[in-house]
Protein backbone atom coordinates (compact mmCIF):
# COMPACT_ATOMS: atom_id res chain seq x y z
CA UNK A 1 0.00 0.00 0.00
CA UNK A 2 1.06 3.30 -1.02
CA UNK A 3 2.58 5.94 1.62
CA UNK A 4 1.44 8.62 -0.22
CA UNK A 5 -1.67 10.96 0.25
CA UNK A 6 -4.55 10.97 -2.15
CA UNK A 7 -4.63 13.63 -4.91
CA UNK A 8 -5.39 17.19 -3.96
CA UNK A 9 -4.69 15.72 -0.28
CA UNK A 10 -0.88 17.21 1.98
CA UNK A 11 0.26 14.67 4.10
CA UNK A 12 0.41 16.45 7.75
CA UNK A 13 3.27 15.03 9.56
CA UNK A 14 3.51 15.93 13.49
CA UNK A 15 6.28 18.70 13.93
CA UNK A 16 8.92 17.55 16.46
CA UNK A 17 8.01 17.96 20.03
CA UNK A 18 3.97 17.74 19.14
CA UNK A 19 2.82 14.89 21.10
CA UNK A 20 0.73 12.05 19.32
CA UNK A 21 -1.53 11.19 22.04
CA UNK A 22 -3.69 14.01 22.25
CA UNK A 23 -5.91 12.43 24.96
CA UNK A 24 -5.74 10.44 28.13
CA UNK A 25 -2.88 7.30 27.45
CA UNK A 26 -5.08 5.23 29.40
CA UNK A 27 -2.80 2.22 28.42
CA UNK A 28 0.19 4.02 29.75
CA UNK A 29 -1.49 5.11 33.01
CA UNK A 30 -2.36 1.85 33.42
CA UNK A 31 0.62 0.09 32.89
CA UNK A 32 2.73 2.26 35.85
CA UNK A 33 -0.62 2.07 38.24
CA UNK A 34 -0.10 -1.72 37.80
CA UNK A 35 3.99 -1.51 38.18
CA UNK A 36 3.53 0.35 41.45
CA UNK A 37 1.03 -1.88 42.56
CA UNK A 38 3.07 -5.05 41.48
CA UNK A 39 6.08 -3.56 43.72
CA UNK A 40 4.77 -3.25 46.29
CA UNK A 41 3.07 -7.35 46.51
CA UNK A 42 6.39 -8.67 45.97
CA UNK A 43 7.63 -7.54 49.19
CA UNK A 44 4.02 -8.10 50.68
CA UNK A 45 5.40 -9.43 54.07
CA UNK A 46 7.06 -5.86 54.21
CA UNK A 47 4.81 -3.62 52.72
CA UNK A 48 0.90 -4.91 54.02
CA UNK A 49 1.87 -7.10 56.69
CA UNK A 50 4.49 -5.48 58.78
CA UNK A 51 2.74 -2.37 59.27
CA UNK A 52 -0.90 -4.42 59.52
CA UNK A 53 0.99 -5.94 62.59
CA UNK A 54 2.39 -2.84 64.30
CA UNK A 55 -0.75 -1.11 64.27
CA UNK A 56 -2.13 -4.14 66.22
CA UNK A 57 0.13 -4.03 68.59
CA UNK A 58 0.06 -0.29 69.05
CA UNK A 59 -3.85 -1.61 69.75
CA UNK A 60 -3.09 -3.99 71.93
CA UNK A 61 -0.52 -2.19 74.09
CA UNK A 62 -2.88 0.41 74.62
CA UNK A 63 -5.60 -1.78 75.71
CA UNK A 64 -3.74 -4.23 77.66
CA UNK A 65 -0.12 -4.03 79.07
CA UNK A 66 -0.93 -0.22 80.04
CA UNK A 67 -4.52 -0.98 81.82
CA UNK A 68 -6.17 2.02 80.05
CA UNK A 69 -9.77 1.03 80.69
CA UNK A 70 -11.16 4.14 81.47
CA UNK A 71 -14.02 5.65 78.50
CA UNK A 72 -12.77 8.63 76.77
CA UNK A 73 -15.67 11.74 76.54
CA UNK A 74 -15.95 12.53 73.07
CA UNK A 75 -17.79 15.39 72.11
CA UNK A 76 -20.16 15.08 75.16
CA UNK A 77 -20.51 11.21 75.11
CA UNK A 78 -18.17 8.87 76.91
CA UNK A 79 -16.56 6.08 74.40
CA UNK A 80 -14.85 3.00 75.36
CA UNK A 81 -10.96 3.71 75.35
CA UNK A 82 -10.73 0.68 72.83
CA UNK A 83 -13.66 1.33 70.36
CA UNK A 84 -11.94 5.21 70.77
CA UNK A 85 -8.56 3.96 69.92
CA UNK A 86 -9.07 1.43 67.00
CA UNK A 87 -10.29 3.81 64.32
CA UNK A 88 -7.57 6.47 64.89
CA UNK A 89 -4.86 3.33 64.23
CA UNK A 90 -6.52 2.11 61.69
CA UNK A 91 -6.24 5.56 59.76
CA UNK A 92 -3.17 7.18 60.80
CA UNK A 93 -0.81 4.05 61.15
CA UNK A 94 -2.58 1.49 59.26
CA UNK A 95 -2.93 3.66 55.75
CA UNK A 96 -1.48 7.11 56.08
CA UNK A 97 1.74 5.71 57.18
CA UNK A 98 2.03 3.24 54.14
CA UNK A 99 0.84 5.55 51.69
CA UNK A 100 4.09 7.99 51.88
CA UNK A 101 6.12 4.99 52.70
CA UNK A 102 4.90 3.92 48.70
CA UNK A 103 4.85 7.39 47.61
CA UNK A 104 8.24 8.38 48.57
CA UNK A 105 10.01 5.59 47.57
CA UNK A 106 9.61 5.33 43.44
CA UNK A 107 10.97 8.68 42.18
CA UNK A 108 13.91 8.30 45.16
CA UNK A 109 14.80 5.07 44.08
CA UNK A 110 14.89 6.10 40.54
CA UNK A 111 17.54 8.99 41.67
CA UNK A 112 19.64 6.64 43.45
CA UNK A 113 19.89 4.02 41.04
CA UNK A 114 20.10 6.12 37.97
CA UNK A 115 16.54 4.44 36.55
CA UNK A 116 14.61 8.05 37.04
CA UNK A 117 14.43 7.98 32.98
CA UNK A 118 11.80 4.81 33.33
CA UNK A 119 9.31 7.32 34.64
CA UNK A 120 10.18 10.79 32.85
CA UNK A 121 10.87 8.73 29.17
CA UNK A 122 7.63 7.33 28.74
CA UNK A 123 5.23 9.60 26.51
CA UNK A 124 2.82 9.77 29.66
CA UNK A 125 2.00 13.64 30.74
CA UNK A 126 2.41 14.82 34.01
CA UNK A 127 -0.95 14.38 35.08
CA UNK A 128 -1.03 10.76 34.39
CA UNK A 129 2.33 10.11 36.17
CA UNK A 130 1.49 11.77 39.01
CA UNK A 131 -2.34 9.69 39.04
CA UNK A 132 -0.10 6.67 38.27
CA UNK A 133 2.13 7.13 41.78
CA UNK A 134 -0.42 8.17 43.69
CA UNK A 135 -2.95 5.80 42.79
CA UNK A 136 -0.27 2.71 43.89
CA UNK A 137 0.34 4.82 47.50
CA UNK A 138 -3.82 5.06 47.62
CA UNK A 139 -4.21 0.87 46.56
CA UNK A 140 -1.45 -0.04 48.95
CA UNK A 141 -3.07 2.39 52.09
CA UNK A 142 -7.04 0.82 51.26
CA UNK A 143 -5.70 -2.83 51.04
CA UNK A 144 -3.65 -2.24 54.42
CA UNK A 145 -6.44 -0.71 55.98
CA UNK A 146 -8.62 -3.38 54.95
CA UNK A 147 -6.51 -5.83 56.92
CA UNK A 148 -6.52 -3.65 59.80
CA UNK A 149 -10.06 -3.32 60.14
CA UNK A 150 -11.04 -7.21 59.62
CA UNK A 151 -8.29 -7.93 62.56
CA UNK A 152 -9.52 -5.34 65.05
CA UNK A 153 -13.36 -6.55 64.04
CA UNK A 154 -12.22 -9.91 65.47
CA UNK A 155 -10.01 -8.35 68.50
CA UNK A 156 -12.17 -9.17 71.56
CA UNK A 157 -13.46 -5.63 73.24
CA UNK A 158 -13.04 -3.59 70.28
CA UNK A 159 -16.19 -2.61 68.16
CA UNK A 160 -15.22 -1.52 64.77
CA UNK A 161 -18.70 -1.79 62.87
CA UNK A 162 -19.74 1.05 60.57
CA UNK A 163 -21.76 4.23 61.46
CA UNK A 164 -21.10 6.66 58.91
CA UNK A 165 -19.64 4.30 55.45
CA UNK A 166 -19.68 6.97 53.99
CA UNK A 167 -17.15 8.93 56.27
CA UNK A 168 -14.93 6.25 56.09
CA UNK A 169 -14.83 6.23 52.56
CA UNK A 170 -14.28 9.93 51.97
CA UNK A 171 -12.02 10.36 55.25
CA UNK A 172 -10.18 7.17 54.46
CA UNK A 173 -9.19 8.32 50.95
CA UNK A 174 -8.63 12.03 51.99
CA UNK A 175 -5.88 11.14 54.16
CA UNK A 176 -4.43 8.74 52.40
CA UNK A 177 -4.18 11.41 49.47
CA UNK A 178 -2.30 13.45 51.24
CA UNK A 179 -0.15 11.72 52.47
CA UNK A 180 0.69 9.87 48.91
CA UNK A 181 1.40 13.35 47.94
CA UNK A 182 3.48 14.23 50.63
CA UNK A 183 5.51 11.22 49.23
CA UNK A 184 6.18 12.47 45.99
CA UNK A 185 6.92 15.56 47.42
CA UNK A 186 9.31 14.44 49.53
CA UNK A 187 10.76 11.64 46.88
CA UNK A 188 10.91 14.66 44.44
CA UNK A 189 12.78 16.85 46.73
CA UNK A 190 15.26 13.60 48.84
CA UNK A 191 18.23 13.26 47.22
CA UNK A 192 19.27 10.12 49.03
CA UNK A 193 17.40 7.68 51.84
CA UNK A 194 18.54 9.88 54.91
CA UNK A 195 16.41 12.92 53.24
CA UNK A 196 12.85 10.71 53.02
CA UNK A 197 13.85 9.09 56.44
CA UNK A 198 14.66 12.86 58.02
CA UNK A 199 10.25 13.78 56.67
CA UNK A 200 9.48 10.50 58.60
CA UNK A 201 11.09 10.76 61.50
CA UNK A 202 10.54 14.75 61.85
CA UNK A 203 7.22 15.37 60.28
CA UNK A 204 4.96 12.40 59.90
CA UNK A 205 5.56 10.41 62.74
CA UNK A 206 4.86 13.73 65.07
CA UNK A 207 2.09 15.20 63.18
CA UNK A 208 0.58 11.53 63.79
CA UNK A 209 1.10 11.26 67.29
CA UNK A 210 0.27 14.43 68.64
CA UNK A 211 -2.95 13.92 66.20
CA UNK A 212 -5.11 12.53 68.86
CA UNK A 213 -5.18 9.33 68.60
CA UNK A 214 -4.93 7.96 71.49
CA UNK A 215 -6.26 10.87 73.78
CA UNK A 216 -9.10 13.75 73.11
CA UNK A 217 -7.97 16.92 72.44
CA UNK A 218 -11.11 18.24 74.70
CA UNK A 219 -8.47 17.46 78.08
CA UNK A 220 -5.29 19.05 76.53
CA UNK A 221 -4.07 22.56 77.66
CA UNK A 222 -5.52 25.43 75.59
CA UNK A 223 -1.99 25.88 73.93
CA UNK A 224 -1.87 22.30 73.44
CA UNK A 225 -5.40 22.08 72.01
CA UNK A 226 -4.89 24.96 69.71
CA UNK A 227 -1.79 22.94 68.10
CA UNK A 228 -4.07 19.78 67.62
CA UNK A 229 -6.72 21.66 65.46
CA UNK A 230 -3.75 23.33 63.49
CA UNK A 231 -2.50 19.71 62.61
CA UNK A 232 -4.32 18.49 59.81
CA UNK A 233 -4.05 14.57 61.07
CA UNK A 234 -6.32 15.84 63.71
CA UNK A 235 -9.51 16.49 61.38
CA UNK A 236 -8.57 13.19 59.39
CA UNK A 237 -8.40 10.97 62.47
CA UNK A 238 -11.89 12.68 63.79
CA UNK A 239 -13.29 12.30 60.55
CA UNK A 240 -12.76 8.71 60.50
CA UNK A 241 -13.26 8.03 63.55
CA UNK A 242 -17.18 9.89 63.04
CA UNK A 243 -17.46 7.20 60.49
CA UNK A 244 -17.08 4.54 62.88
CA UNK A 245 -18.57 5.99 66.21
CA UNK A 246 -20.85 8.72 65.24
CA UNK A 247 -19.11 11.31 66.99
CA UNK A 248 -16.17 13.87 66.78
CA UNK A 249 -13.75 16.08 68.34
CA UNK A 250 -14.66 18.64 65.83
CA UNK A 251 -17.38 19.71 63.01
CA UNK A 252 -16.43 17.00 60.01
CA UNK A 253 -18.20 19.43 57.85
CA UNK A 254 -15.07 21.81 59.09
CA UNK A 255 -12.50 19.09 58.69
CA UNK A 256 -13.48 17.95 55.44
CA UNK A 257 -13.02 21.18 53.64
CA UNK A 258 -9.77 21.84 55.51
CA UNK A 259 -7.86 18.33 54.70
CA UNK A 260 -9.31 18.59 51.12
CA UNK A 261 -8.01 21.87 50.63
CA UNK A 262 -4.83 21.24 51.96
CA UNK A 263 -5.32 18.06 49.66
CA UNK A 264 -5.79 20.25 46.23
CA UNK A 265 -2.86 22.56 47.64
CA UNK A 266 -0.10 19.64 47.85
CA UNK A 267 -1.81 18.16 44.33
CA UNK A 268 -1.03 21.21 42.89
CA UNK A 269 2.25 21.43 43.97
CA UNK A 270 3.39 18.25 43.02
CA UNK A 271 2.30 18.72 39.54
CA UNK A 272 4.50 22.02 39.00
CA UNK A 273 7.39 20.56 40.45
CA UNK A 274 6.72 17.15 38.20
CA UNK A 275 6.25 19.33 35.19
CA UNK A 276 9.53 21.50 35.85
CA UNK A 277 11.49 18.46 36.30
CA UNK A 278 12.73 20.18 39.56
CA UNK A 279 15.32 18.02 41.33
CA UNK A 280 14.46 15.39 38.68
CA UNK A 281 16.53 16.11 35.38
CA UNK A 282 19.44 17.08 36.36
Amino acid sequence: MSSQPPIGQTLVRNAPGVPVIRNINWGGLRTLYIKEVRRFFKVQLQTIWAPAITTLLFLVVFTVATGAKRPVLVGGSEVAFADFIAPGLIISQGMMGPAFANASFSLLVGKIQGTIVDYLQPPLSTMELLSALVGGAVTRAIIVGIVVWAAMALYPGVHVTPHAPLAILWFGLLGSLFLAFLGVLTSIWAEKFDHAAAVTNFVVTPLALLSGTFYSVDKLAPAFRAFSHANPFFYIISGFRYGFLGIADSPVFVGSLVVLGIDVALGVACYVLLRRGWRLKN
